[in-house]
């Protein structure tokens, strides 16, 4: 077993930079918008700058009193990607369903309710652009929100808490996109 371990080397910082400048996201993830509303944390918001960079989606829309860069909390947690990654942010939300629904793109809220699907029951259609809608980490999406959602999803759980912290489901979310986008891998 110790002789196994000898044989495994980690990739150094370089060498993950050089393979991830020749890798491009999936077109799926690379028109993916995620949506942040009313997310209280800057810690919450710069790991969710992170994932979207790692993943490649498009942009990050915040809205509400969701904390915007440049702020030192969300550049702790985000490493510089909020300078990567193209964001914008509206304070109503009713924008962004305007945005939305002008630029055609299909909104998907991931909130837990009775008509809620399993997010790994939802296979996208891939001819629409896609907007992720997450809200408040304690209190979710507005209803008011809701009902503006062409999906409704949630994360299968099985342990006891039942909820998820909001950068956790992020990741996720971004990850079941790509292996929807790349099923064979």
């Amino acid at each position: 077993r110790k002789e196994n371990m000898q044989m495994v080397r980690k990739k150094t910082t370089r060498e993950i930079y050089k393979a991830n400048r020749v890798r491009v996201a999936p077109a799926s993830l690379r028109s993916l918008v995620v949506w942040l509303h009313n997310i209280r944390s800057m810690h919450n918001v710069g790991s969710v700058f992170r994932s979207a960079d790692a993943f490649g989606v498009e942009q990050v829309v915040l809205t509400g009193y969701t904390p915007v860069p440049p702020r030192p909390e969300i550049s702790k947690t985000a490493l510089g990607a909020e300078e990567k990654v193209k964001w914008r942010h509206y304070q109503d939300p009713f924008a962004m369903i305007r945005w939305c629904r002008e630029n055609n793109l299909l909104l998907a809220g991931l909130e837990q309710t009775h008509s809620s699907r399993e997010l790994n029951a939802f296979q996208p259609d891939t001819g629409r652009r896609i907007c992720l809608l997450f809200g408040n980490e304690v209190t979710g999406i507005e209803n008011e929100l809701l009902t503006c959602c062409d999906h409704l999803l949630e994360i299968p759980q099985y342990g006891h808490k039942h909820s998820l912290n909001i950068s956790v489901s992020v990741g996720i979310a971004l990850y079941h996109f790509l292996l929807s986008a790349c099923p064979d891998s």
